[in-house]
């Protein structure tokens, strides 16, 4: 059976590999990589993005607001936020090493937008604290971490007339956003 796949062929490859340093085999055949189109796609304009908050229950809308401004990705950086990550007075909302995609750290400086947004927030987090309930997720519902929105994003983009669309196109969003707004490819 022919490999299909880039991650197959990485198989066979290092098996082929393996069987060569290991003297039986004496050639590795050569491998053809498979065509791979990687064209970005998806992006939300800003009148997509509004009719879609208004869609989307009270709870979900700042995480989704969250997300078209800083690109971060919703289940695994968004959802998990906790406020010992959010410093308002400096002005910064930052990740830890080890808890994104690729290992490193990051951070993300507060814009008007933003801080607006946190701030709001964290006036939600002072009420619970308030009546005794002390919550450490940035993003919440009545005091428990947002773990699951698919339902809500399902009819939420198709009652704003953009079913198909996915979460992370607000990660690509932002990312077009930033460079559009002077920010390095490679910083955005």
């Amino acid at each position: 059976k022919p490999a299909t796949g880039k991650r197959e062929l990485a198989v066979w490859r290092r098996m082929f590999r393996l069987a060569h340093r290991a003297g039986k085999i004496t050639t590795i055949p050569a491998f053809d990589m498979p065509s791979c189109d990687n064209g970005r796609s998806g992006f939300f304009e800003s009148d997509q993005v509004a009719a879609l908050l208004a869609h989307l229950p009270d709870h979900l809308r700042p995480v989704f607001t969250f997300a078209w401004l800083t690109g971060w990705r919703t289940p695994s950086e968004i959802l998990t936020l906790q406020w010992r990550q959010v410093d308002l007075a400096a002005g910064e909302v930052r990740l830890e090493p080890g808890t994104t995609k690729n290992q490193k750290g990051r951070t993300f400086p507060l814009t008007g937008a933003l801080k607006k947004l946190l701030e709001q927030q964290h006036t939600a987090h002072k009420t619970l604290a308030k009546r005794g309930r002390i919550c450490p997720w940035v993003f919440q519902r009545d005091g428990e971490r947002i773990r699951d929105f698919r339902r809500a994003w399902a009819s939420a983009t198709k009652a704003a007339g953009c079913p198909g669309r996915i979460p992370h196109d607000f990660r690509r969003t932002a990312v077009r956003n930033l460079v559009r707004a002077g920010v390095p490819d490679s910083v955005a």
